[in-house]
């Protein structure tokens, strides 16, 4: 972070876009598979954060963007991913709310169905084929009847560090073509 921040002068933005997911159910998970996730998932954006935040703070301004998963909020059959994305909701309002009398902005994306090779590979692995899963999951997602790209993410955390969005902090933005307000219907 200092590296970066010398280089290019101050330190504008810091992405934590790591995620793993080990995709089995509560019964078949391992202590290793629980450790990687929350490794991955929690402490890796706590560690990147922290290392960001003095810097930040010095500065009196900054962006943090987190990216988590719609699976946070869903009924999700995969607790240890959904469990280390619902915390990394949670982090994040906390970094917000505590940084934000330096000017630091703190939010979460969760995005919703991605055509992603992370979401695609593990369930083709699994045995269904590719076709399969990406018209399943096509079809889940209200607008257009597509999956999001990294794209569709990328644009929304363009617009939460752009000055566009000065007075937005502590929220959880869902990128999800509208999955989730279908829910209740």
């Amino acid at each position: 972070m200092k590296r970066a921040a010398h280089h290019f002068g101050k330190l504008d933005i810091v992405v934590n876009n790591a995620g793993y997911g080990h995709f089995g159910m509560i019964e078949e998970l391992t202590e290793d598979e629980v450790r990687a996730q929350l490794e991955t998932n929690l402490f890796g954006a706590l560690w990147v954060t922290q290392a960001a935040l003095p810097i930040m703070r010095a500065q009196g301004e900054g962006v943090i963007i987190t990216i988590s998963s719609l699976a946070a909020w869903e009924q999700y059959p995969y607790v240890t991913y959904k469990a280390t994305k619902a915390a990394m909701i949670a982090f994040t309002q906390q970094v917000a709310i505590q940084n934000a009398e330096f000017g630091i902005r703190a939010n979460v994306i969760l995005p919703g169905l991605m055509n992603t090779p992370m979401a695609i590979e593990s369930r083709v692995a699994a045995g269904t084929p590719r076709e399969e899963v990406i018209a399943a999951r096509d079809r889940r997602v209200p607008l257009g009847r597509r999956m999001g790209t990294g794209w569709d993410v990328a644009y929304a955390a363009l617009y939460l560090h752009s000055d566009e969005a000065a007075f937005v902090t502590g929220v959880s933005l869902a990128v999800d073509g509208g999955e989730s307000v279908c829910w209740g219907s």
